[in-house]
């Protein structure tokens, strides 16, 4: 187990010195039930098949929050079968939901940002809090070329007076690789990814890119480009 006084900067140089599978291995080694919580994406598609394929101890979870892609069940559905693994998933409280619903309505995220931030806590962050409770390491597939708001990303962080630590195994991936590899490795990833959709949330709240934009320009595109995230991956740990 990482200490939590261990020093981040210590294991994000180590982390940069490794390749992918070296880096997974390294969480699984020093932490206490590592979690991944992949959105199916191209990104953590990556992820899944190297922890799949090399039976990493790493346990691999979903958040199914009801406004999901057709393409993006279909997907999950066709992971588990092509890598025969179990991917855990976690659900809203049915009771927040439907208040949430009753007060403003099936879309009303697109009134306000703080509509959508109240929305995104039911659907995503209040199960990612009980998806990753009782580990002490939380992988994400974030990068660092993905947008301004993750072009700092670094491989390892934790917060002071936290016992979390949260991983980036992906972060100084570019996206000319990323692709590379999914192709070398045959890994399944989303169909909407062939028609313009390199970042896939949830179905209302995702768009096609228009030229020149970044890969999350179509994630809340309604909002300036400051609000959009979900405060998934700015969670404290």
């Amino acid at each position: 187990m990482i200490s939590p006084i261990a020093n981040s900067f210590d294991l994000d140089q180590k982390m940069a010195a490794l390749n992918l599978h070296e880096r997974l291995e390294l969480i699984a080694q020093e932490t206490v039930n590592p979690v991944f919580t992949t959105s199916l994406g191209i990104e953590d598609q990556l992820i899944t098949h190297f922890i799949a394929t090399h039976k990493i101890a790493i346990k691999i979870v979903t958040l199914q929050t009801g406004r999901l892609f057709p393409q993006t069940l279909q997907l999950l559905t066709q992971t588990k079968a092509h890598y025969g693994i179990e991917i855990h998933e976690f659900y809203p409280e049915n009771h927040t939901l439907e208040k949430y619903i009753k007060q403003r309505g099936l879309n009303g995220f697109y009134e306000s940002i703080q509509a959508r931030h109240a929305c995104c806590n039911i659907r995503k962050l209040e199960p990612l809090a009980r998806a990753i409770s009782g580990s002490d390491a939380w992988i994400k597939g974030l990068r660092r070329e993905q947008s301004n708001n993750r072009k700092t990303v670094p491989f390892c962080e934790h917060q002071d007076g936290k016992t979390q630590f949260k991983f980036n195994p992906l972060a100084d991936l570019d996206r000319v690789e990323l692709l590379k590899l999914v192709d070398e490795l045959d890994i399944p990833i989303n169909a909407l990814h062939a028609s313009g959709y390199p970042s896939i949330g949830c179905e209302p709240c995702t768009r096609a890119l228009k030229p020149g934009e970044d890969e999350r320009a179509g994630r809340w595109w309604w909002e300036n480009e400051q609000a959009r995230e979900c405060g998934l991956h700015a969670a404290k740990g």
